[in-house]
This record gives structure tokens, C-alpha cells and sequence, in this order.
């Protein structure tokens, strides 16, 4: 059965602080992230979906059902609106067992049909053995899974997940990402999920929408919203390594020829370019390839010479700061920075498809 589309425009003021204006969000099936810095509004605007927080005008609704209208002063209590919250702390009851979290809020059924579902919940999750532990003597990882399952024991419309990893240390949080999205997806619940991870946002949502002081500015699939960001905000939260200003030239066969310092580049023309107009040139570290020179493939169309800065390890990858026509950055595997043995100072060639080099008109 395919859920109602949730629909909400709506603005929460907070006294002597921000003010969360939520303009047309539409949202269906799958995952959908609420991505951004912290302080943009994406854990007002869950608690206001599922009803924690009371919007101060505008309308929320759940297909034909009104959550919120301020106008006609409606408004339906968390506890009718039939959908599953886990917050940042999950929120355990510390006294109760396992079993007994994870049953709790089951009222109206058997009881046989309420151990059926509870010993469900816990399969589904791998928490069998653990129906007597309380939180306290549960890992991190363990009660997020006890706070999933009773959020989702009751088999609701909708499931909320605030910051679902925060909790966590980063070895428990890489492992975790694969069975939260294998177990959604066996859900089928749509879910709207809360972080300020990209990487998190990437692994988890079918779509993402990007809040920026307190106001929902880019909606779409991730990899489109991350690589092609609608505007020099979305950029900066999205965490484009390189924005660059540029000076458009030719435009012909809908690509851009932009030049950034002295040098030219070739970009895919987007809506409002215009010969001589300005533009943010964007690029992610992850697309620039580098190779020593002389050992570029002929068909590259951006080459440019550079010189290497400074390498930071991250984990499995290595950031390479690069200077050149214009300061330019580098994600490079472990085995590939060894295989070029590189060291600051070293003269090379970064290569950019074209497609990877995204123009953001000045007027966006």
C-alpha cells in the first residue's frame, strides 16, 4: 500500500532566536534526509512533523488528514498522528527491559499478538538474547536498535529518525549505516531522517533536502543535490571543497568555456548563463584526478598544472591541497597517493571531466 505524501508550509519563531520557515515541502516514499549545519532547523522541523513542536502558522498534512493549520487553529497530538520517533538519545526507559521498551505503546492488541510482534522487532534488529537487559547494560549500538524497533513495533505511517548515529563512536556508526538502510528498506515505512553528515546522507537517502538558516533551499536525489548544488549556500553547506569565481566565455553545444584566474576550463552550461556573466565555479575534491605529467590521457579536457601543498590523512583517503591558476583540492585513496609517492612540492596534472565542473550563475 503506498503512504500518503506528507506535505507541510509552515514557521516556527523561537523567542529572541531564529525563525524555521518551511516553504512547500513535499515528501513520499523511501528515505528523505534533512541535511544542513548545525543550527539550520532540521530537528525543529521533525519535532513539528511529528508533532513535539506546534508550528506558529502555516499547514501540515498527511494526504487527506490535517496535522497543523493555523488558520483554522487544528491541531492533531503526536499520539494521533500514527507515526514512529527516535530521537537523538533514543529516549529508553531506563527501569524497563528490553522486551518492555520495545512493547510499550502496543496497547489495543493481544498479548499474544504483542509478543509476536516484539519477538519480530528483535529478529529483524539481532537483538534476540537481549529481552531481559536493561539500557544501562546495553552497547550504544544495542539501544539504537531497541529504540528502532519500538518505533517501528507498531508498524507506523510515517518513521522519524533524529540524528540516528550521533550517539555512537565512528567504527559502530560505518556498521550501523548499512543495516539502517537494509532494514528500512525491508520496512517499507517511508522514513525522514536528520544529519549533517554527508556522507551519511549519501548512504541512507533516496533524496535529501537541504535546510540553510531555517529554510528549506535545495530538494532532489543526493548525489544530484551534492554535485549540483542550486546555489552558493547550498555549496558552502554541502561542503563543495572548491567555489571559485568565474567569468563565462563561450557557450556552444550546451557546454561553457569559464575562466578562473587566468585559467580556462570547460563546464556543462546550466540555466541563466550568459556570455561575460559571473558564476561560482564548483568542483568536489573526489572528482579532480591527479597524475604525474606526461602520463595524462590525451582526451582530458581540463588539465591543469599544479603543485602540492600539504597531504592530510582521513581514514582510507588523503586530502591533497593543491595550488595552481587557483587553489584547488584533491580526495585521493591511500594506495593511490603511494602509487604516485607523492610529497609536497611535487609538480603534477589535476584532470576535471567536464561534467564535474558545476557553474552557479551570481545572480542564483
Amino acid at each position: 500500500m503506498t503512504s500518503p505524501q506528507l506535505s507541510a508550509t509552515f514557521a516556527r519563531q523561537f523567542p529572541n532566536g531564529p525563525e524555521i520557515a518551511v516553504d512547500d515541502l513535499r515528501l513520499g516514499g523511501g528515505v528523505t534526509v534533512l541535511f544542513g549545519a548545525s543550527g539550520s532547523g532540521k530537528t525543529t522541523l521533525l519535532r513539528c512533523l511529528a508533532g513535539l513542536e506546534r508550528p506558529d502558522r502555516g499547514r501540515i498534512l498527511m494526504g487527506e488528514t490535517t496535522w497543523f493549520d493555523g488558520a483554522r487553529k487544528l491541531w492533531l497530538p503526536a499520539r494521533a498522528r500514527d507515526v514512529g520517533f527516535v530521537p537523538q538519545d533514543y529516549a529508553l526507559f531506563p527501569h524497563l527491559t528490553v522486551a518492555r521498551n520495545v512493547a510499550y505503546g502496543l496497547s489495543g492488541l493481544s498479548a499474544l499478538e504483542r509478543t509476536a510482534r516484539v519477538t519480530e522487532a528483535l529478529r529483524w534488529l539481532g537483538l534476540e538474547g537481549l529481552e531481559q537487559r536493561r539500557p544501562a547494560e546495553l552497547s550504544g549500538g544495542q539501544q539504537q536498535r531497541v529504540a528502532l524497533a519500538r518505533a517501528t513495533v507498531r508498524r507506523p505511517q510515517w518513521l522519524l529518525l533524529d540524528e540516528p548515529f550521533a550517539a555512537l563512536d565512528t567504527p559502530t556508526r560505518l556498521r550501523l549505516r548499512g543495516e539502517l538502510r537494509q532494514y528500512l528498506r525491508q520496512l517499507a515505512i517511508p522514513t525522514v531522517l536528520v544529519t549533517h553528515d554527508r556522507f551519511e546522507a549519501l548512504a541512507l537517502g533516496d533524496s535529501v533536502v537541504v535546510l540553510h538558516a531555517g529554510h528549506n533551499v535545495q530538494h532532489g536525489a543526493g548525489h544530484e543535490v551534492f554535485s549540483r548544488p542550486v546555489n552558493l549556500a547550498v555549496a558552502e553547506v554541502t561542503a563543495v571543497e572548491t567555489i571559485q569565481p568565474g567569468r563565462v566565455g563561450e557557450i556552444r553545444d550546451g557546454l561553457a568555456t569559464v575562466t578562473v584566474g587566468a585559467r580556462p576550463l570547460s563546464a556543462l552550461a546550466v540555466a541563466g548563463l550568459v556570455p561575460g556573466g559571473d558564476v561560482y565555479v564548483c568542483i568536489r575534491a573526489e572528482d579532480v584526478v591527479l597524475t604525474r605529467a606526461g602520463a595524462e590521457p590525451a582526451s582530458a579536457r581540463n588539465r591543469l598544472p599544479v603543485t602540492v601543498r600539504s597531504l592530510a590523512p582521513e581514514g582510507p583517503q588523503v586530502r591533497v591541497t593543491l595550488a595552481g591558476d587557483f587553489p584547488l583540492t584533491a580526495l585521493l585513496t591511500r594506495s593511490a597517493c603511494d602509487e604516485l609517492a607523492l610529497r609536497p612540492g611535487d609538480t603534477l596534472i589535476a584532470l576535471i571531466k567536464t561534467p564535474q565542473v558545476h557553474l552557479i550563475p551570481f545572480t542564483r
